[in-house]
């Protein structure tokens, strides 16, 4: 994975990235959705660049944080219409179901990749680009961000890439249910009220305050970050009494990590603990 900021050769496409850019800086890993003349859409090639890059990341032993986000003022518009909707049109079922399960992949890709995604989000956020911002891990917005689940709009179901899943684990299912039966925008400030957003910011400040809190997450404890993210994920699908066990398991591989010695040696001699995600 480069660690300039052009963007990458793609080892599955073998092509550079037409419509994502991608940095690596001090651990923390940047990919912009770069189209903001069109508000930043997603085509079939961009869907394939953001899993190759998230599974690359996943394999990247320098990348310990990762910041998604738009250029221009907008973070996603979706699926570009004349790229994607209108090609939908014409296609066969088997055609369409090999689209929708590709574009699931992006969510897979994001949700097994260990490391926390951070989502910046201004102006914007609609369709595959709010299931983007939905399935990262912590998401920071601004008041003028536009977030709308907008399949219903289009005549298509709100079930689109884990929607009907993840969505209610983070807002809850009666406000999950409204925003996918109407397809609706939610602004800003009622997406933090809902839990949706963790912080409000303004334009100027969004990248930087994302940086920030991506920042701080890379030069944590990043083996136990993983864990946390994977535990996260694992155990919406287990009973209480499994999940205790799961996390008594997962706690006790973090205890032999050499950042659980560092933090108790930096916290005897009263100093901060500076870890190195071993």
């Amino acid at each position: 994975m480069s660690n300039a900021a052009n963007p990458v050769t793609l080892p599955l496409s073998g092509h550079k990235a037409r419509h994502v850019s991608f940095e690596v800086a001090a651990k923390v890993a940047t990919l912009t959705l770069d189209r903001p003349d069109k508000k930043n859409p997603l085509t079939f090639d961009s869907y394939a660049e953001i899993v190759d890059l998230f599974r690359a990341a996943a394999k990247d032993g320098e990348v310990k944080a990762i910041v998604i986000t738009g250029a221009g003022g907008n973070f996603c518009s979706g699926g570009d219409v004349f790229e994607i909707i209108e090609p939908l049109t014409k296609m066969s079922t088997v055609e369409l179901l090999e689209f929708t399960r590709m574009t699931g992949e992006v969510v897979r890709a994001m949700r097994s990749c260990p490391q926390p995604i951070v989502a910046a989000i201004d102006g914007v956020c609609a369709g595959a680009g709010a299931i983007i911002a939905m399935a990262s891990d912590l998401r920071i917005g601004t008041a003028a961000a536009k977030i709308a689940f907008l399949f219903n709009r289009v005549g298509l179901a709100g079930c689109d890439m884990g929607a009907c899943a993840i969505l209610p684990r983070i807002i809850g299912q009666g406000r999950a249910a409204e925003l996918l039966f109407t397809g609706r925008s939610m602004g800003g400030e009622e997406a933090e009220r809902w839990g949706f957003l963790t912080k409000l910011t303004t334009s100027e400040q969004l990248l930087a305050d994302a940086a920030q809190l991506a920042s701080q997450l890379a030069h944590g404890p990043t083996f136990a970050n993983a864990m946390t993210k994977r535990m996260l994920e694992m155990e919406w699908a287990m009973s209480v009494e499994q999940a205790i066990e799961a996390e008594a398991v997962a706690q006790a591989l973090c205890m032999k990590t050499e950042d659980f010695a560092r933090a108790f040696r930096a916290f005897a001699a009263k100093q901060k603990p500076v870890f190195e995600g071993n």
